[in-house]
């Protein structure tokens, strides 16, 4: 579907990933149609399709690990709930620390996450060898692991959304750009497109990596920007490693397919924005050979299969921001996820959803609240464990 049904929708939703989809969803659910989500390219052409596939519940924030926890629970039930199955496999995560600092950043982390009920443990060198015996311990002195913990298939997931929330009465326009925002009476009143304008009552912001663009369509300066990075699968061999690992020093991460690829990527100095677009730099094959053969020294023989980038939406303090903002009434914030919008998606859009109903969510908005980085002044504790 290209053209809208009607002038007019209750809620419009910009971006047609995994946030703007289950935000559709949970909204949909509670009779709160009719619902409009437009989406600027084609079905997974966003972060959502490009995506390592991690889902974990270790974060140095409390209300991070709550949400992750949920979002466990509902990736484990989505293939009965929506009829794909996307592979969630629960072979868990595993931080590597390499230095003081970087040990003790694991313990605080693990302190928060066994707190909150999670099974978190922390490992030794030679606890790290029965867990992923390949990965070269030379330079770690601690570890952090929680079992439940895993990887799925992310395109299962899209298109079990898709084909469910418009089922349940959702329009999902494909290939539709919103180019700005209608402004009625100092509210949000719907979206202008290259076909006319759009009315609705409430607009939400779940544009990913455009997302930061598209507040500026409406007129606000956006706190979170995009970032471009890259990730890489490498040819199909014999299974040899469970967890998801991701070493803090380098920002590596590396976690097997149930086919025997291996998925991953590190971080590389890209400045923010979308102008580079999302192609592969020619410093990433050096750049993640080196580190992964140090890493894992078994793969130096292994060839790459394709490479990809996509955009992290990444706010000051490493949280996502949700909520209507308070400089335009009827604008849903549902972004600044970074690279976890996929880990965290079912159980962070419930709350978007209730805030686009105006409902009482049990999120702090001093936490995840767009009026957060109006105040100068605001106490920040940001979330830094970030890569994978």
């Amino acid at each position: 579907m290209t053209a809208p049904t009607r002038d007019r929708y209750r809620i419009i939703i910009v971006g047609g990933g995994v946030v703007g989809l289950f935000t559709s969803y949970h909204l949909a659910r509670a009779g709160a149609g009719p619902i409009l989500v437009v989406e600027r390219g084609f079905l997974s052409s966003g972060a959502s399709g490009r995506n390592g596939g991690g889902v974990r519940q270790q974060w140095e924030t409390r209300a991070t690990v709550r949400l992750a926890r949920e979002a466990v629970g509902e990736y484990r039930r989505f293939g009965r709930e929506f009829g794909l199955n996307p592979y969630f496999r629960q072979g868990g995560y595993l931080f590597l620390a390499e230095s003081p600092s970087e040990a003790e950043r694991l313990r605080a982390v693990h302190a928060i996450v066994a707190s909150e009920g999670l099974p978190s443990r922390l490992l030794r060198p030679e606890d790290v060898a029965r867990i992923a015996p390949d990965v070269a311990r030379d330079r770690v002195i601690a570890a952090s692991y929680l079992a439940s913990d895993g990887t799925l298939y992310p395109f299962p997931v899209l298109w079990g959304l898709y084909e469910r929330v418009r089922a349940l009465g959702v329009e999902v326009l494909l290939g539709v750009e919103a180019a700005g925002v209608v402004r009625t009476e100092g509210r949000a009143g719907g979206i202008v497109t290259a076909s006319g304008p759009i009315a609705a009552e409430r607009v939400v912001n779940a544009a990913g990596g455009w997302s930061a663009e598209f507040s500026r369509r409406a007129g606000l300066e956006p706190a979170n920007a995009p970032t471009r990075h890259e990730i890489l699968a490498t040819e199909p061999v014999r299974p040899f490693l469970d967890p998801m690992v991701i070493r803090l020093s380098d920002g590596l991460y590396v976690s097997q397919t149930m086919r025997g690829e291996l998925v991953g990527g590190r971080t590389m100095p890209h400045p923010p924005g979308t102008a580079g677009g999302m192609s592969t730099s020619v410093d990433l094959l050096p750049a993640m050979a080196r580190s992964l053969v140090d890493l894992l020294p078994r793969t130096a023989p292994l060839r790459i299969l394709r490479a990809w980038s996509g955009y992290y939406d990444d706010s000051p303090d490493g949280l996502p921001i949700i909520g209507e903002d308070p400089r335009l009434p009827g604008f849903v914030q549902a972004n600044g996820f970074g690279g976890h919008g996929f880990m965290l998606a079912p159980a962070s859009t419930r709350r978007v959803a209730q805030a686009v109903l105006g409902e009482r969510s049990d999120l702090d908005p001093a936490t995840f609240g767009p009026a957060r980085f109006l105040d100068p002044d605001r106490p920040s504790t940001p979330e830094r464990l970030q890569p994978g």
